[in-house]
């Protein structure tokens, strides 16, 4: 008689744990506003301020372009060649053509360049979007699952209440339950708050940050359709860093960084040859036929002292761009490294949960609710293969959680 009480307060208990769950996720899902990552993608690109302070930039870099034919402003001049009486001239100094064509290279150097930077904006816009949609279809599933589960341990808590009153289960049974309910509707708010800040969090990056966004995809549903996207990238990964970083944008920048500074070598010693002065003046008396007269001259770059300091900054900083070229490809393969190792680790692990952990957690839920109601194991029994079947699916969770944000990882190292 003992048995086939709890054996029907079990009963009545999965059905109350149903319905809960049901309830407050039909209100959640009123109140939220989906968005799938395509399009939260699109947004981020649309609305960022980074892209907009990039395309700002390359502005700027291109206005300079236009101005890089730039000689020197002339001087007008008042002069009395004869002492008899002021007349007004004009001296203009204008350098060889090849100073110019240096600063129209360095002009586009500096436009190329704000144009890299510009991609790895927008590459770190996306990953950025992508690991934050991410982050919210995590948290989204960690409140479904713990919402599950604290629905099911407060009924089986109000049950355990009964049977404690009617003198069917021991004390240490009421307070053992007690105890795990308590502890999974922490968890659960946990959750909840953890949800809201990931809400916040993609909200931000979209230019939405007082809306409630949800993700359209279930992220436990994603598990078999991310081992298949993660082993086919993984086989088709070159073996050599350098060729699996070839179109990384960071790296692409710091080249072209590299090419800048050599431009600016280039103008610096372009700087210092002659460069020619005309003038018109007035250089006759005042009877004369002809007063005004046009006159030349050359600029000597005598300061050597000053183009040589600046040729030498120019060097260094062209040394200096070459090592952070160097550095760039040592923290990108060390970074490329760690991604490929954490995506290998993942999806092993990823495997072996869709394979046996999850298939084991679903037969360990249904067979020890079998042999609880068939009176073969104790309510302590029941409830800790519960914990043990709840911990599997949390932790498969996790795994695919940390498959992907490898996986986008891996794709930003890349130029994906």
């Amino acid at each position: 008689m003992k048995y086939l009480t709890m054996r029907s307060a079990v009963s009545s208990v999965l059905v109350l744990a149903w319905l809960l769950l049901l309830g407050p996720g039909r209100e959640a899902a009123r109140a939220q506003t989906p968005i799938r990552l395509d399009s939260a993608e699109a947004q981020s690109l649309r609305r960022h301020p980074r892209l907009r302070q990039a395309e700002r930039e390359i502005e700027e870099q291109r206005a300079l372009k236009r101005g890089s034919f730039a000689p020197a402003n002339p001087d007008f001049l008042f002069s009395a060649p004869t002492g008899e009486m002021w007349a007004p001239g004009v001296v203009q100094t204008i350098d060889l053509p090849n100073v110019y064509r240096r600063q129209r290279q360095v002009a586009q150097a500096g436009v190329s360049l704000a144009e890299r930077n510009r991609e790895v904006s927008r590459a770190t816009v996306l990953r950025d979007t992508r690991l934050a949609y991410l982050n919210l279809q995590f948290a989204e599933a960690q409140v479904r699952q713990l919402t599950y589960q604290d629905s099911l341990f407060r009924a089986l808590r109000l049950a355990t209440e009964r049977l404690f009153a009617a003198g069917e289960v021991t004390s240490l049974q009421r307070i053992s339950t007690d105890a795990e309910a308590r502890q999974v509707t922490v968890q659960l708010q946990q959750a909840t708050e953890d949800q809201r800040a990931a809400q916040r969090r993609l909200g931000l990056l979209l230019g939405r940050p007082d809306e409630a966004l949800a993700t359209s995809t279930d992220l436990r549903r994603s598990g078999p359709e991310l081992a298949q996207a993660g082993g086919t990238l993984l086989g088709s990964l070159p073996a050599a860093d350098s060729a699996a970083l070839v179109r990384s944008p960071t790296l692409a920048a710091a080249q072209q960084n590299v090419a800048l500074s050599q431009s600016g070598i280039s103008l610096v010693r372009a700087r210092r040859t002659p460069a020619l002065t005309l003038g018109y003046q007035n250089q006759a008396f005042e009877n004369s036929q002809i007063k005004y007269r046009f006159q030349f001259g050359v600029s000597v770059p005598i300061w050597f002292w000053t183009y040589r300091s600046q040729l030498q900054a120019a060097t260094a900083r062209s040394q200096a761009a070459g090592y952070q070229l160097q550095t760039q490809r040592l923290e990108l393969g060390t970074q490329y490294q760690q991604a490929l190792a954490d995506t290998r680790k993942f999806s092993a692990s990823l495997g072996y949960y869709e394979q046996t952990g999850v298939p084991q957690s679903r037969a360990i839920i249904s067979q020890s609710q079998r042999l609880f109601k068939a009176g073969e194991i104790s309510y302590l029994v029941l409830i800790q293969s519960l914990n043990q079947a709840f911990t599997i699916q949390n932790t498969y969770l996790t795994t695919i959680r940390d498959y992907r944000q490898a996986l986008i990882e891996l794709n930003y190292l890349r130029g994906e």
